[in-house]
């Protein structure tokens, strides 16, 4: 059983964490908690369910992060999580798209606490692992904390113990899902008031966070961190974080990293992925240092992309001077 730690995660990211990514962050941070893209109900009723649930055995301990709103629905999918081994099954209340507006989840369900604690409960019935929920402070431009206090109240009483939050509201109307990352105001003080207020729950703090220092005094007062934007952007921070969470746990080299992915890519095209698919997530782990920009160009050519040989990220580490371990290059 992977160890049940919630202290360091990787966020939910549609188009982001998927397994390819996935594996890639578990080779940085060997004790972080990884979620899956969001993935709807529909999708695994009607869709191709190895391609939406199959990831790879290193990734534990790895949640499915599930979008729906119907109780019957999601006790399936979650069974099926559960099934295919996932350590979490996680219930999106926090994403503020039109396209998931209109299928009625994520964000707008939080106007729905007593419909979330029946699909929390449909779940929780049917699978022995956790289930929990991601969930915005408030909708709109309401900033009232009893929202939240009586949102999370409801959910708690079903027996779910573990809420991540993320400490900004979600505006339904007018804003992109990009501007809901950065223009509702973080709101940190009412984020900590759920923890006074329900001691036993873990609170995972989600927003606005993206470097060893935050994060760490953010563990001060909240059980967890969770990181979105900040590891696709520049995935060091998850080594850099590994190192200040777990400073017994050995940092890989940065050569035995790029052995490790040249190995999974090579893996990854005997199953006709493209190479292109499999570095996505590796453009950015050089960001701050020297030549950066060529390793990124290197593994955006499409000409070269298009020969799928995985020995590409050896020769566009070698050509970046490889040779630095993975803990000299700081964000």
């Amino acid at each position: 059983m992977p160890e049940q730690s919630w202290k360091l995660s990787v966020a939910p990211m549609i188009d982001v964490t998927d397994r390819h990514c996935r594996f890639f962050h578990r080779l940085l941070a060997p004790h972080a908690r990884l979620y899956t893209e969001m993935i709807t109900t529909g999708a695994l009723t009607h869709g191709d369910i190895h391609r939406h649930l199959d990831f790879n055995e290193q990734e534990h301990p790895v949640a499915l992060q599930l979008g729906g709103s119907e109780p019957e629905a999601l006790s399936q999918a979650a069974r099926l999580g559960a099934q295919w081994g996932y350590d979490e099954i996680n219930l999106n209340c926090g994403c503020p798209s039109e396209r998931v507006q209109k299928g009625a989840f994520g964000a707008c369900l939080m106007a729905e606490p007593r419909l979330v604690a029946d699909c929390v409960k449909a779940m929780q019935d049917v699978v022995s692992i956790p289930v929990t929920v991601k969930h915005r402070l408030g909708l709109d431009y309401n900033d009232d904390y009893g929202f939240v206090r009586d949102f999370v109240g409801t959910i708690y009483d079903t027996g779910c113990r573990i809420f991540v939050v993320h400490a900004r509201n979600a505006v339904l109307k007018g804003l992109t899902p990009k501007d809901n990352r950065d223009i509702p105001p973080l709101r940190y003080a009412d984020a900590a008031k759920l923890k006074q207020d329900f001691p036993e729950a873990t609170i995972v703090l989600n927003g606005g966070l993206s470097g060893v220092q935050d994060c760490s005094q953010a563990l001060e007062t909240f059980d967890g961190v969770m990181l979105g934007r900040a590891p696709w952007h520049n995935p060091g921070i998850l080594s850099e974080l590994s190192a200040a969470f777990w400073p017994n746990e050995p940092v890989m080299q940065e050569a035995a990293l790029i052995d490790q992915l040249v190995a999974y890519a090579a893996s990854q095209i005997e199953r006709d992925t493209p190479l292109r698919i499999v570095v996505r997530p590796l453009l950015g782990l050089f960001n701050g240092r020297p030549r950066s920009r060529l390793w990124r160009r290197m593994l955006s050519d499409s000409k070269l992309l298009n020969a799928n040989n995985p020995n590409l990220i050896r020769q566009a580490w070698s050509e970046i001077g490889g040779y630095a371990p993975l803990d000299t290059f700081k964000t």
